[in-house]
């Protein structure tokens, strides 16, 4: 093969290598920063793209994701001259990858610098009670300050969270103590609003156990006059049924006397302490007695 053919194929190799090298895909979610002969050209959103070989370069790869820094604790004085340590936890955005790339050098670190500062700015303002009850307000003041001067950086805060507050040791013993004689203190409500509670739930108990006895013994009163009187009406209906059948049997008067006669050996059982004897009777008792006479003087006669 002729020596300018392989000369040929090596410089279409090398294009070839080159172009191929020159070929960028921009994944989801970040952006790169384009300088062509050393002055900002561009920022390449998400796709395909080729770059002029020596003459395209990029300058700094950004992700648009939001981010999450923890920055170490820092010292800080309250208002009342108490020392502690708070570090903080900041959410930010990219929101100008060309501001981001030119705006500051080493952006976390000035973001850092500059939370550090507000934070003791801030604090300084507080007294220790109020810094340990004021979390809220603290973190909305920083991101406010932060966020305004991120803005030339191409930054946007989006959240700042104090993350740990750590006052001196004495204070955070006597803190302990204090949280202790709390949940003593609750214990102890909770233990006498339990107590309470039983012992109202035991009252309660009786009550209804009283309230069920007395409705038993009522119910087995009315039950017991429901069977008297059921008990005196089956007597007085057996009776007039008794009657209506010594009507309709028509009886004589000897009869009658003679029933007269067998209700009064019933009443007069010794009983009763007084006697109230019907005219009828006490003149049948007569002709009995008078029977019995003659029936003896005729005896003796004989």
């Amino acid at each position: 093969m002729d020596p300018i053919a392989y000369v040929l194929i090596a410089i279409l190799a090398i294009v070839i290598i080159i172009v191929i090298s020159n070929i960028k895909v921009v994944p989801q979610a970040h952006a790169y920063v384009i300088e062509r002969l050393g002055a900002y050209h561009s920022t390449w959103g998400t796709g395909l793209h080729v770059k002029i070989p020596f003459a395209d370069k990029i300058s700094k790869k950004v992700s648009l994701k939001e981010q999450v820094v923890d920055f170490p604790p820092q010292p800080v004085i309250t208002k009342d001259n108490v020392t502690m340590q708070i570090d903080t936890v900041i959410y930010f955005q990219i929101t100008d990858s060309k501001l981001y790339a030119y705006g500051v050098e080493r952006p976390l670190s000035a973001i850092e610098n500059l939370s550090a500062t507000t934070l003791r700015n801030i604090i300084g303002e507080l007294e220790l009670d109020h810094t340990l009850t004021s979390r809220d307000v603290i973190n909305t003041k920083i991101r406010t300050i932060l966020d305004e001067a991120t803005d030339a950086w191409g930054i946007k805060v989006n959240r700042v969270e104090l993350k740990n507050i750590l006052p001196p040791r004495e204070i955070q013993d006597a803190m302990e103590k204090q949280m202790k004689a709390e949940r003593e203190r609750r214990a102890k409500i909770l233990d006498a609003e339990g107590e309470k509670r039983s012992e109202i739930l035991v009252a309660e108990g009786h009550k209804e156990a009283a309230i069920l006895r007395a409705d038993a013994m009522k119910e087995t009163k009315i039950r017991e006059a429901e069977g008297e009187a059921e008990a005196i009406l089956s007597v007085q209906r057996a009776y007039a049924d008794s009657l209506r059948m010594l009507n309709e049997a028509c009886p004589t008067d000897k009869v009658i006397a003679l029933k007269s006669l067998e209700t009064f050996e019933k009443v007069a059982d010794g009983k009763a302490t007084k006697i109230i004897v019907p005219s009828e009777i006490q003149s049948m008792a007569g002709l009995a007695t008078s029977l019995k006479e003659l029936v003896v003087d005729d005896k003796p006669a004989q």
